[in-house]
C-alpha cells in the first residue's frame, strides 16, 4: 500500500438522500483506473457515519467486485466494539481484505480502554485491522506496543500530525507494523511524515482529481521538490484554506469537486452540508487551475 496513493472513494447518494449503487460503482471503477495502492470504501470520506448496515453491505460489496483482487479493499468500521463487530462481519462476508477502525463515538477513554476496544473487535473478526487515531483517540507508546501484539492488528493510521509523538510510536512498534499518514489533505504534510518513516498516505484528492494526486505522489517518490512545491503552493494550500472555511468541508468539498468533474456522487448527507455558491465558484476555479498544472482539464 506504500507504492500507490491510498484512495478513499465517495459514497454516491441520489438527490433524495438514498444510496445510489450504480453511481458508486462507476465512481469506484474510475478510482481503480487511476491505479491506487488500495481502496478504502465506507470510511470518513465515504460518510461511514451516515450509512445503515444494508447500505454499508452494498458499498463494500461493490468495491470488492470492482477491485476484483487488483488492490486491497479496506472497509471502514467504528462506533463501540459491539457495533464495529457487526460492520466487521458484513465486510468480511462482502469479501473485504481488511478494516480501518475509525475512532469510537463521543467519549474520551484511557489508554487501557483504547487498547481493549481493539482487542474486543479483533476477537470477533478474522480480518486484519488498521487502527485510526484521530479526535479523541491518541495512543501512547505502551498502548501501541499492546495493540501491535494483537495478531490481526497490522497498523496505525495517524490523523493528529504530532510528529514527535508519532516518531516515538514508530520506533516502539515492530518493524512490520504499518503506519499511514491520515491527516486531512495528507499531501500537505506528506514530506514531513516521510521523515519519521511514514511515507504512505491517504488522498481525498484522488476521489476527484487523480491526475493531481498521482502527479504529486510520483513527484514525491522521485524527490522532485520543484513539482511538489508547485502543487502545494498553487493547489493544495489554497484547497486547505477553502476547506477550513466551514466544518465538514473536508468531505463536502471533495464531493462537490467530484460533481464538477461529472461524477455521479450526489450530495452529502446531513449533518454535512454542500458548499455555498461562493465557495463552489472558488472551488471550480481552483480545481481548473490545479488540473491545468498537470496537463488535465475539467
Amino acid at each position: 500500500m506504500a507504492h500507490g496513493v491510498l484512495s478513499f472513494p465517495l459514497t454516491a447518494f441520489c438527490d433524495d438522500g438514498s444510496l445510489d449503487p450504480d453511481g458508486f460503482r462507476a465512481h469506484v471503477a474510475e478510482r481503480l483506473a487511476a491505479a491506487p495502492g488500495a481502496v478504502f470504501p465506507a470510511c470518513g470520506t465515504g460518510e461511514f457515519f451516515s450509512l445503515d448496515e444494508d447500505e454499508y453491505r452494498q458499498v463494500v460489496s461493490i468495491a470488492v467486485q470492482e477491485a476484483a483482487g487488483s488492490v486491497p479493499v479496506v472497509a471502514g468500521t467504528g462506533y463501540g466494539w459491539a457495533q464495529a463487530a457487526r460492520f466487521a462481519r458484513i465486510a468480511e462476508e462482502a469479501g473485504a481484505d481488511a478494516l480501518l477502525v475509525l475512532p469510537h463515538y463521543l467519549v474520551a477513554a484511557p489508554q487501557d480502554g483504547l487498547a481493549a476496544q481493539l482487542e474486543q473487535l479483533a476477537a470477533r473478526t478474522r480480518l486484519p485491522l488498521v487502527a485510526y487515531q484521530r479526535g479523541q483517540v491518541a495512543y501512547d507508546v505502551a498502548a501501541v506496543r499492546r495493540i501491535a501484539r494483537i495478531p490481526n492488528v497490522i497498523g496505525l493510521k495517524d490523523g493528529h500530525s504530532d510528529l514527535d509523538r508519532l516518531q516515538r510510536l514508530t520506533l516502539a512498534a515492530p518493524e512490520d507494523f504499518l503506519f499511514f499518514n491520515g491527516a486531512a489533505t495528507a499531501e500537505i504534510q506528506a514530506r514531513a511524515y516521510a521523515t519519521v518513516g511514514v511515507p504512505a498516505y491517504s488522498s481525498a484528492v484522488h476521489a476527484f482529481a487523480p491526475e493531481i494526486a498521482c502527479a504529486f505522489f510520483a513527484a514525491l517518490q522521485r524527490g522532485d521538490h520543484g513539482t511538489t512545491e508547485k502543487l502545494l503552493r498553487a493547489f493544495y494550500v489554497p484547497f486547505v484554506e477553502l476547506r477550513d472555511r466551514t466544518p465538514g468541508y473536508a468531505v463536502s468539498l471533495v464531493k462537490a469537486a467530484a460533481r464538477l468533474r461529472g461524477h455521479r456522487v450526489g450530495p452529502v448527507r446531513a449533518p454535512l452540508t454542500d458548499p455555498s455558491p461562493v465557495d463552489l465558484a472558488d472551488l471550480k476555479a481552483l480545481l481548473a487551475a490545479g488540473l491545468d498544472l498537470v496537463g488535465a482539464s475539467l
